[in-house]
C-alpha cells in the first residue's frame, strides 16, 4: 500500500494514503495524549474534551450547526480517546474533502467550550460511565488494567470517575489544550480517493496556523515488572461472571511482536482457536472467549477474556490457565498447519481492515505517532510469514510464567480466596 509522508512548516506531520479505486476519503486528526497524561484531579479530561469539540466552534457555534453541515454532505464523524492518543475523524465522499478539513479543523482548533455546555455534558458523561459499569463485558477491561497497572496513570479509567468529571472546569480545558494541542504533538492522516498535492494545500490552509510547541507533557513511565501473581475481584450481582486472565508483556515496537500476535491467535483468535474449542465447544463454559494483546509505549500484556456461568467459573479459569501453561511447557505442541492457519488469520483480518479508509488511517496513524518508522502492510505480512514455531514457543515460555499472571473478575462473589488458590 502506497503512502506519502510530509511535515508542514509548523511541524505538523501529515500521512497520505491514496486509494484511487474508492469514492470516499477519511480525514483523521490525531493528538498524542490520552488518560495516562492526566493528573489524578482531572482524570477523564481527554475524553471530556473529545465530547466538547462537537458542542460548538468558532464558525459553527452550536452542536446542531456542526451536525447539519456534516449531514449536508452525507458524511460521518466521530472521535475516540485511548490512554495515549485522542483522534477525531470525518469520512465523506472524496469530492467533499475540503469541507471535511474545514469542519474538523474548526472543531479541534477553535472549540468554544461554553461553561453551560460543559456543565450539561457532565451529566452525559456520568451516564456514559454508568452504562459501562453496567456492561461487564466492557468494564472488565478497565478492572484488569486497574489491577495490572495499579496506581499508575495507566491504571486509571479513560473516562475518569463521576467525581473527577464533576470537578473539571473551563480553565482545565484551556490549560490542557495549551499543553498538548500543538503542531508537533499532532498528526493528520488522510486516506481514500485523494491526491498528495491537494492534501498538502488543504493541510496548510486549515492547519497551517496551528501553533508550534506546547508546555512539556507529563507521562509517567511504567517501570519494572511484577513480583508475583495478582487478583482483583469486582463484586457485582450478575447472572454471568466475566474475567480476564492475562500476563504482563511487552511494549509497542517489541521485536517479537509478530510471534506474540500469532501466539494470541492460536490461543484465542477466532472460532477454531484452542480456547474457543476447549472452553466453548467441548465444555460449554462460555459464549464468548477471546485472546488479545495490548501494547503501550513502555509496557503491555496478553489477556484472555471469557463470559461464563457463575457456577462454573472455577472450571473455566482452570481450563484457560492450563491451555496457556500447556502451550509454553510443550504439553500441547503447535503443529505446522496450526501455525499457517494463525498467520493467514492475522493477515486476512488486517487486509479486511485496510479496505476501509478509516482503518487505513488507524494503521498508519499509530505507527507514525509511536514507532520510529512506518511499516507498510506488505512489510507486516512478510514479518508474519517469517515467524516459526520456535519463535512462538519462545514468546510463550517468556510470557506465560506465574509471576506475570493477573486475574480480574466481575461476578456475584464476596470471597476471593477460591480464586487466589487457582492462580497461586
Amino acid at each position: 500500500m502506497d503512502y506519502k509522508r510530509f511535515t508542514l512548516k509548523n511541524g505538523l506531520k501529515v500521512v497520505v494514503s491514496p486509494m484511487p479505486n474508492l469514492e470516499s476519503a477519511t480525514l483523521t486528526v490525531w493528538v498524542k495524549t490520552g488518560s495516562r497524561f492526566e493528573d489524578a484531579r482531572t482524570n477523564g479530561i481527554s475524553h471530556f474534551l473529545e465530547h466538547m469539540v462537537f458542542k460548538g466552534s468558532k464558525k459553527r457555534p452550536t452542536a446542531k450547526e456542526i451536525a447539519e453541515v456534516v449531514d449536508s454532505i452525507g458524511a460521518e464523524t466521530n472521535a475516540g480517546t485511548s490512554k495515549d492518543w485522542t483522534n477525531f475523524y470525518i469520512k465523506a465522499h472524496a469530492g467533499h474533502l475540503e469541507k471535511a478539513f474545514d469542519v474538523l479543523s474548526d472543531m479541534i482548533l477553535n472549540p468554544i467550550l461554553k461553561e453551560e455546555e460543559i456543565e450539561r455534558e457532565k451529566g452525559v458523561i456520568i451516564e456514559e460511565l454508568a452504562m459501562y459499569e453496567d456492561t461487564p463485558m466492557i468494564r472488565i477491561g478497565d478492572i484488569f488494567e486497574q489491577l495490572i497497572f495499579d496506581k499508575t496513570p495507566l491504571g486509571r479509567d479513560i473516562g475518569g470517575t463521576p467525581n473527577t468529571v464533576k470537578n473539571i472546569m473551563q480553565d482545565d480545558f484551556i490549560r490542557y489544550r495549551k499543553r498538548y494541542y500543538y503542531a508537533e504533538n499532532m498528526l493528520l492522516t488522510v486516506a481514500g480517493k485523494v491526491k498528495r498535492n491537494k492534501v498538502v494545500r488543504l493541510a496548510e490552509k486549515y492547519f497551517g496556523e496551528l501553533k508550534k510547541g506546547g508546555l512539556e507533557g507529563k507521562e509517567t513511565k511504567i517501570k519494572g515488572g511484577q513480583k508475583g501473581s495478582q487478583l482483583k475481584l469486582h463484586s457485582k450481582k450478575k447472572e454471568q461472571a466475566h474475567f480476564i486472565l492475562g500476563f504482563r508483556g511487552n511494549p509497542r515496537g517489541y521485536k517479537g511482536r509478530f510471534a506474540e500476535a500469532i501466539l494470541s491467535v492460536i490461543l484465542g483468535g477466532g472460532m477454531s482457536s484452542r480456547l474457543f474449542t476447549e472452553v466453548r465447544e467441548r465444555r460449554g463454559l462460555a459464549y464468548a472467549v477471546k485472546t488479545e494483546t495490548q501494547r503501550y509505549q513502555d509496557t503491555g500484556y496478553m489477556g484472555t477474556y471469557a463470559g461464563v456461568d457463575v457456577v462454573r467459573v472455577d472450571e473455566a479459569i482452570k481450563v484457560v490457565l492450563d491451555q496457556h501453561y500447556g502451550l509454553a511447557d510443550g504439553r500441547y505442541p503447535i503443529s505446522s498447519p496450526e501455525l499457517t492457519k494463525a498467520k493467514e488469520y492475522l493477515k486476512g483480518h488486517m487486509a479486511l481492515a485496510l479496505e476501509d479508509t478509516k482503518g487505513v488511517n488507524e494503521f498508519f496513524g499509530e505507527s507514525e505517532l509511536f514507532l520510529k518508522k512506518i511499516e507498510t502492510p506488505e512489510e507486516v505480512f512478510k514479518a508474519v510469514d517469517k515467524v516459526t514455531i520456535e519463535d512462538v514457543l519462545f514468546e510463550a515460555k517468556k510470557l506465560f510464567v506465574p509471576k506475570k499472571l493477573n486475574l480480574a473478575i466481575i461476578g456475584p462473589y464476596e470471597n476471593s480466596e477460591r480464586f487466589e488458590k487457582l492462580i497461586k
